[in-house]
């Protein structure tokens, strides 16, 4: 479309508007009727350990909203001559999991208790042998189950319990709503009935019962949508909320909101049956879309939907490019002192190549880059940690394959799960984030330590919050009974090039020596947990 054309479709609504608060960034993505990004915003965060637990500020969470909104509806005035004002629908999104728990007069009761919480070890072992389904520690059920346990004194009071995404569509259209995908990583989902398992509803009560409290857990949890079902509509009190400046107008349909798993395939087409994708960041995770259920439980593997409702092995570990990231910084110090200039882009591609150029296992070298606990592994606690013995071949080349390989550390021993004891048939796995966009050299690595064919698409950059306006679209552009996967394949995709990228057997050779001296050098990382406390001092 033209800029003419742009302008035009801006006028009239014809848009949808995504907005991520993913766990580095909040992103919103302005999106025409034929999917291309018309303008977008942004807002950097970081997440804080406080009082024990992983938090974002309620504060900044709206702050991060509005100023996220605020750049992309600048960016609408700067390029087209006009303001903002409506679109055709929208759509929110964020990181999946945690606990957002509130009174009866919409207080948040404790602070927002994220994904990357590692507190939750006894209630999630405990409700998994009650459910025989596993419940993962970042789960909603599991923070709340271990509020009871530890005997929190908010609990009582609790009158509604949502995720992230939940929470922010909450405010601006007045529903408790949440996609299916999402809702997954509250509660285990009924493929039959796209709703909560009642059973097992019925069987958390039972175990509670005792305790008294004025609430049934079903009245706590928001109500479950399908992807192309609406979900509200935009309040005056949210509009007021997003764009306190006044322009945006009430009244705007908004699809359910959703995780960023869900965003993630969404965004790289992964919601057919046999396909599946990555999403790498902060954490890394692997979406799998089942044929079939597991043969039985296995703690490292999440059970979770699409958005449209189908069952997903989610391989899912908590730290992936955080500790790279830091070391990047680290190099960007150096050359500043050095007196040159540390172009973030120019830094990436030089520093991630080097790894091509290294021995295939990585030269002895070993790396666990633990911000925080890791569940597929059994670390409680985070403890970044580099080591080499005096035989490792330490060079700059070997110390980049080694972080790159760490990377994927934990996702590989998950995946293995589904792939070596399960036999889960994969047709195809595509991979996105911001570690792609260095050319060939992330998607390599990644297709060595899974050994099967990795593909990025030309739309790999655009990111959950493309993922989640193609959602919104999809409630207002689909045919009357299209499935989200066939508007993905025929509306959306159908022209997207994509690149794809098989395992070399050198590459997946070198990986598998890496992965098996990861798996000794664990007892390093203990240790690491149980001699370094957490403010580095022993």
């Amino acid at each position: 479309m033209s800029q003419v054309d742009w302008k035009e479709a801006i006028t009239k609504g014809e848009t949808s508007l995504g907005i991520e608060l993913g766990s580095t960034r909040i992103k919103a993505v302005l999106i025409d009727r034929q999917f291309q990004t018309i303008a977008s915003g942004s807002y950097e965060w970081e997440n804080k350990l406080k009082d024990g637990y992983w938090t974002y500020d309620q504060e900044d969470i709206l702050t991060g909203l509005q100023a996220a909104y605020r750049e992309l509806k600048q960016e609408v005035e700067r390029h087209y001559g006009i303001t903002l004002r409506t679109m055709g629908s929208i759509g929110f999104s964020a990181m999946m999991h945690g606990y957002l728990a509130f009174d009866n007069k919409g207080e948040l009761l404790v602070p927002f208790r994220t994904w990357r919480n590692a507190t939750t070890g006894a209630a999630a072992r405990e409700l998994t042998e009650l459910f025989q389904f596993n419940i993962p520690e970042r789960w909603s059920i599991a923070h709340l189950y271990q509020a009871i346990l530890n005997q929190e004194e908010h609990v009582p009071r609790i009158d509604f319990v949502t995720t992230l995404a939940g929470y922010i569509h909450w405010l601006l259209t007045g529903n408790k709503a949440l996609g299916i995908g999402d809702a997954s990583g509250m509660f285990p989902i009924d493929e039959a009935t796209h709703n909560y398992n009642a059973t097992m509803i019925n069987q958390f009560d039972e175990l509670i019962a005792a305790k008294g409290y004025p609430w049934k857990l079903e009245q706590l949890l928001p109500k479950v949508y399908l992807a192309g079902e609406q979900a509200g509509v935009l309040t005056e009190a949210g509009a007021a909320l997003l764009d306190p400046a006044g322009d945006l107008q009430a009244g705007i349909p908004l699809c359910p909101p959703e995780g960023d798993a869900g965003t993630g395939m969404v965004a790289t087409n992964s919601v057919k049956k046999r396909t599946g994708n990555v999403s790498v960041g902060t954490s890394v995770f692997a979406m799998i879309v089942l044929e079939k259920e597991l043969s039985k439980v296995y703690p490292e593997i999440d059970m979770v939907t699409t958005p449209d409702g189908s069952p997903v092995g989610m391989a899912h570990a908590n730290n992936c490019s955080s500790d790279l990231n830091a070391w990047m910084g680290l190099f960007r110090e150096f050359a500043v002192a050095m007196g040159y200039e540390a172009d973030s882009g120019k830094l990436f591609s030089v520093l991630l190549n080097k790894a091509l150029e290294a021995d295939p296992d990585g030269g002895g070298l070993l790396s666990y880059g633990y911000l925080s606990g890791e569940n597929i592994t059994g670390i409680e606690q985070g403890r970044p940690l580099f080591v080499r013995s005096p035989e490792s071949n330490f060079n700059l080349a070997n110390f980049m394959r080694t972080h790159l390989f760490t990377a994927f550390g934990a996702l590989k021993l998950g995946m293995d799960i589904l792939t070596e004891k399960e036999n889960v048939a994969i047709d195809s796995i595509l991979a996105h984030g911001g570690l792609f966009k260095t050319p060939v050299v992330g998607q390599r690595i990644l297709a060595a330590a899974l050994n099967v064919p990795i593909s990025v698409m030309s739309t790999a950059g655009e990111g959950g919050a493309w993922g989640m306006a193609l959602l919104a679209s999809y409630l207002i552009n689909k045919d009357q009974d299209e499935s989200l996967d066939s508007f993905l394949a025929q509306q959306v995709f159908k022209d997207v090039e994509g690149q794809e990228l098989a395992p070399d057997a050198k590459d997946v050779q070198g990986f598998q020596a890496f992965i098996e001296r990861y798996k000794e050098g664990l007892a390093i990382e203990q240790a690491a947990v149980e001699h370094l406390l957490e403010n580095g001092r022993g």
